[in-house]
């Protein structure tokens, strides 16, 4: 509730009160949904930078202090001490499991791994390069016009169900686009496996040979998952929230959500890391092209560098590149080019009084993107294993926003720069 409000003064020399609104933790915010009806004034936010959306229960971040919690527990604990599938019921449901309830959603999670057939055949429709993000939003998309009998958005079975199957299948469709773009036989999920076991069976199994999952690789992605599963008003959950504000099928506000992250400045930027380091090509190359980012007239910019939100670190930075080393180790892949050409790199970030003035630091994407690489999965699907582990905050968001008393449908305002009133002129007279 408000105790305090702001008085803004309007040239006129009139005023309004707008109430101030406290959080839990966290900056309070200025209630600002009667300015108009008051004054006949809109605010103006480009980016929506300093604008809150909405109220949750789901994420907390401190930029300037480097704090990312899940439903109040600190990511660092949750990396340490849990797994994803127990991460994404904390967030989906606002605790911890018991025992016997991780057992059950497990369980759910497991048994709805599998596709409706027809879908199978749906992805025979896109050409064989297709990038995997746009099958996959597409596919995903299509899952309402399969699983139709969840639509009812007023019954909480109906959601849970919801839920599960869009978690549980995700990681087959990424799977089923990846193997369309290597021109493989789809690969069934397995019951027996854990879900990141299952994703990299899905992935690089062929039926012509036994693959064995390696147990690092599995780790690995799991606490990708972890990391990856929210980050509180970003730009693909916030265009979830606002396609599903409209009360459109979950299916098509996850998809939005897909196309949203594809953005190289939203989820492909771990794609842009690998890219950039191409590009650098050598570590002799690397003074070069450092005094190219620190110049202001080089359009050349270090990939995977400083955060927006994070003003000192990344807390998930710190996390995964302990995992990364651990890969590169396990994977023998520390004699690679690119890869010593990226731990060079990293090193002259943590080291540069130029990044550290900045607090230019190696963020969660210039560790993950080196993680997959080493894990062989193709640059073209590195987004769509952030899109995997981000559709837990996803769905997380969409039931809070569709559960809300007060939600509304999402309707930004602008500030008009078009041509005032003018008359229509025919065409012969122009």
């Amino acid at each position: 509730m408000a105790k305090e409000a702001f008085t803004l003064t309007s040239p006129d020399g009139s005023t309004v009160e707008l109430p101030i609104r406290n959080g839990t933790t966290g900056p309070d915010v200025i209630e600002i949904g009667n300015l108009f009806s008051e004054k006949g004034i809109f605010t103006y936010d480009p980016g929506f930078v300093s604008t809150g959306s909405c109220e949750s229960a789901i994420t907390y971040i401190d930029g300037s202090e480097g704090v990312l919690m899940y439903r109040g527990y600190p990511v660092e604990q949750l990396a340490a001490q849990s797994n994803f599938i127990e991460v994404a019921y904390l967030l989906l449901y606002g605790e911890l499991p018991t025992a016997d309830k991780l057992a059950s959603f497990q369980t759910s999670i497991t048994t709805h791994t599998m596709l409706n057939e027809g879908m199978l055949r749906f992805f025979t429709g896109f050409r064989y390069d297709a990038h995997p993000m746009a099958v996959v939003s597409a596919v995903v998309g299509s899952m309402s016009a399969y699983y139709h009998d969840t639509m009812d958005l007023t019954n909480p079975e109906a959601r849970d169900v919801f839920t599960h199957r869009i978690i549980a299948k995700l990681p087959t469709i990424a799977a089923a686009a990846h193997k369309l773009t290597a021109g493989q036989p789809f690969i069934y999920p397995r019951n027996d496996l854990s879900y990141s076991k299952n994703l990299l069976r899905m992935l690089f199994a062929v039926p012509a040979e036994d693959y064995e999952i390696d147990e690092v690789a599995a780790e690995a992605l799991d606490l990708l998952f972890i990391l990856h599963a929210d980050h509180e008003q970003n730009c693909s959950t916030s265009t979830v929230r606002m396609a599903g504000s409209s009360g459109a099928n979950p299916y098509s506000a996850i998809a939005a959500g897909i196309s949203a992250l594809w953005g190289p400045a939203h989820g492909g930027a771990n794609e842009a890391v690998l890219r950039m380091l191409k590009e650098i090509g050598n570590t002799k190359n690397i003074p070069k092209f450092v005094k190219r980012a620190k110049d202001k007239d080089d359009p050349f910019r270090l990939m995977g560098f400083g955060h927006r939100v994070y003003k000192n670190f990344d807390p998930r930075a710190t996390i995964i590149r302990d995992m990364c080393h651990k890969v590169l180790d396990k994977m023998g892949r520390t004699n690679s080019p690119l890869f010593e050409l990226a731990l060079e790199l990293e090193q002259v970030a943590l080291n540069d009084e130029y990044f550290i003035e900045k607090n230019l630091y190696p963020n969660v994407d210039f560790y993950s993107g080196i993680i997959y690489r080493a894990l062989n999965i193709p640059l073209s699907m590195f987004t769509v294993m952030f899109a995997i582990g981000r559709s837990v905050g996803w769905v997380a968001h969409w039931r809070e926003m569709i559960t809300d008393p007060h939600g509304r449908i999402s309707r930004p305002r602008q500030l008009y720069t078009g041509p005032v009133q003018r008359d229509y002129v025919p065409v012969e007279q122009r």
